[in-house]
């Protein structure tokens, strides 16, 4: 087992990565301060591995409330939110109550929004299931529902008491999602760790092949970068907005073409070759770098070519994301392999451009 610290204070916190962890309940009961807990899942998760938590939980005379929610991004809105409350609420739950989050980005991100807002606050566990939040969304205490015109755009920084990674949940995990979840990967490559991004080239066969040992890794390493970002800027009013490489475009592929149809991590990979198009266009990044780029998504069977949602389309969602100050877009981009940046310099047209050719092209690879 692995296990980083994510330094805010008194609201520090571990993350645990390792094979079984999901059955070891001394990560888990030190963290519980009552003899019961609500635990949020999915129809897919929840089969496979509620029984387990409840097990681990139960050695140490813990109670589960269960709270099953529908399976998928479409269903993360206000609606399914309330189903939580209703669980909550139904079950008298105090503000000590402790909520684990078991499954995917969706589970975590709602289960987190509503401990947030549950009595003002109470506290809550991530227990990822899916490669994706295992590395990003279960770290860093963002949590969020989508609205029709965006994505995640009704939220709150909420931090859990601790992030428990367990390996084996990846063996259930489609190909599909295991992919998805390699985008934000790469991501942490491409901002800030090139070394990273030199062994992903080497190792992605083996992170396909799912061999335990490079997946470890694989999120270690990539928890270790987003965990010292968010410890240097947990609001994201500055290095955090690095780790948003691609999502400015991913979003509006994700919003425009209608939650769930394009998963979160096939949006990114997307969005990061509009951007690293972007990039080359304003001389900050070569070609063959994009090729680059654009080789690693290739292999790791993640799209490069954008939905033609229209240029209008794009630049009108676009318009509603969360890093738009003073009315002028923000994008992060790319000077280079780990090396990103939050930059307004690109004009429209050159946006527009940018997103025409990744619509339409035939790939660099």
């Amino acid at each position: 087992m692995e296990t980083l610290n994510v330094a805010l204070d008194e609201r520090s916190y571990p993350i645990h990565i390792g094979s079984g962890l999901l059955s070891r309940p001394e990560l888990l009961l030190p963290h519980i301060k009552q003899k019961k807990v609500v635990v949020v899942s999915n129809e897919t998760v929840a089969p496979l591995y509620l029984e387990r938590l409840c097990a681990t939980l139960a050695s140490g005379g813990i109670e589960v409330l269960p709270v099953i929610l529908p399976d998928g991004e479409k269903f993360k809105t206000w609606e399914t939110l309330n189903l939580i409350f209703d669980g909550l609420l139904a079950e008298r739950c105090e503000r000590s109550t402790i909520l684990i989050a078991l499954g995917g980005g969706v589970i975590g991100d709602m289960g987190g929004f509503a401990a947030a807002c549950y009595q003002r606050g109470m506290p809550f566990i991530q227990v990822p299931t899916t490669l994706l939040s295992q590395v990003d969304s279960s770290v860093g205490g963002k949590t969020a529902i989508n609205h029709p015109m965006g994505k995640n755009m009704i939220g709150a920084f909420y931090q859990p008491k601790l992030v428990l990674a367990d390996i084996l949940t990846l063996d259930t995990l489609p190909d599909r999602e295991l992919k998805a979840g390699l985008a934000e990967v790469i991501k942490y490559g491409l901002i800030r760790d090139p070394e990273f991004f030199d062994w992903l080239e080497v190792n992605l066969d083996k992170l396909l092949a799912r061999d335990q040992s490079a997946l470890v890794y694989a999120v270690q390493r990539s928890c270790a970068n987003k965990a010292e970002v968010v410890a240097a800027d947990e609001r994201e009013s500055g290095e955090r907005a690095l780790l948003n490489l691609g999502h400015t475009f991913g979003h509006a592929i994700e919003t425009g073409m209608g939650y769930g149809e394009w998963l979160h991590g096939e949006a990114v990979a997307a969005g990061t070759l509009i951007a690293a198009e972007l990039s080359c266009a304003l001389g900050w990044i070569e070609a063959p770098t994009v090729a680059r780029i654009e080789r690693i998504f290739v292999r790791a069977g993640l799209p490069v070519i954008s939905p033609a949602l229209g240029v209008d389309r794009y630049l009108e969602l676009m318009s509603h994301d969360k890093k738009v100050q003073d009315g002028k877009l923000r994008l992060v981009l790319l000077q280079g392999i780990g090396k990103a940046v939050v930059s307004d310099a690109a004009s429209k047209e050159q946006i527009a451009a940018a997103v025409e050719i990744r619509c339409t092209a035939a790939g660099r690879n």
